[in-house]
């Protein structure tokens, strides 16, 4: 898998890397709830490319904050390098781990905080998660080529602004530019397996092809957007930190942190999630938006 691929063989290397993903997660022993390892903690991935320089993702510097780098940053800064010395053509590997639907109906009926397989999903599927990125980086690497998972390692951060929490390499608009979903009002992502999932992502110096994007606008898989003006969302957040207005980080922050930190305690694991405006609207699984 070197930079210099005809287009049988960009083809070849996409399929090879989507397989590689599907079969991790399937086979993966930590893709198994840790109280009963029959019970999976993700369906099957959904995964798509992007170009890496695809002006979208300089939009996110006034979207998101100046700090949020671009792949081609990214890139640059694992491997010490300028931006302007890398190939010139860089693509993004951006995956959905759909969560399953026995987690995602354990958690339709809670109210203040999340069911017990939900803070297990939050956690040890994240864990997955960082095993797939670090999975797919390596053989790529292994194969002379460069790649990077931004969303881990030293150079991830998250910060604070007026506006609440934010990162400088967000895994949701990773995933809008390679055309897997849009946005909702509740300031989740919404694939065509609903909004109830883990997002990941990998940097690297291959040509793959960039999936469309086919959304109109990036919240078009919302239906409050649409005449039915959904605000099923609205009424399942405990924290009131959804409105029409959107969401508000701060609020949702501030309620996570006080609220779930007897649950964390008990646990004995640092983010438990929330996920209660995932379950229980109509975006939970699908794309409520498709007829």
């Amino acid at each position: 898998m070197m930079q210099k691929q005809s287009p049988a063989n960009v083809k070849d290397t996409a399929g090879f890397i989507v397989n590689e993903i599907e079969t991790f997660v399937r086979n993966s022993p930590l893709n198994r709830m840790p109280d009963n390892v029959e019970q999976v903690i993700f369906d099957e991935p959904l995964v798509h490319f992007a170009g890496g320089d695809d002006p979208v993702f300089t939009q996110y510097k006034t979207i998101i904050a100046p700090s949020h780098r671009t792949p081609r940053e990214a890139l640059a800064q694992a491997y010490n390098k300028k931006p302007g010395e890398l190939p010139s053509t860089l693509s993004v590997i951006s995956w959905i781990l759909p969560v399953t639907q026995g987690t995602r109906k354990s958690n339709r009926n809670q109210k203040t905080h999340p069911s017990l397989l939900w803070a297990y999903t939050r956690w040890y599927g994240e864990k997955l998660n960082e095993a797939l990125r670090e999975y797919v980086v390596k053989p790529l690497t292994g194969k002379g080529n460069m790649a990077v998972a931004p969303g881990i390692g030293p150079f991830f951060k998250t910060e604070r602004n007026e506006k609440g929490p934010y990162s400088n390499w967000s895994e949701r608009h990773i995933a809008y530019a390679a055309g897997l979903g849009t946005f909702s009002l509740s300031d989740g992502f919404i694939t065509e397996k609903g909004i109830a999932h883990r997002c990941g992502s990998v940097v690297t110096d291959l040509a793959l092809p960039p999936s469309l994007r086919t959304a109109n606008t990036a919240f078009s898989n919302c239906t409050y957007y649409l005449n039915d003006g959904c605000k099923a969302c609205i009424l399942r957040c405990p924290a009131g930190a959804i409105t029409e207005a959107g969401h508000d980080k701060n609020q949702c922050f501030e309620y996570t942190s006080t609220q779930f930190a007897a649950m964390r305690e008990e646990l004995g694991f640092g983010n438990v999630g929330c996920g209660l405006c995932q379950t229980r609207v109509p975006c939970e699984f699908r794309n409520p938006v498709k007829r």
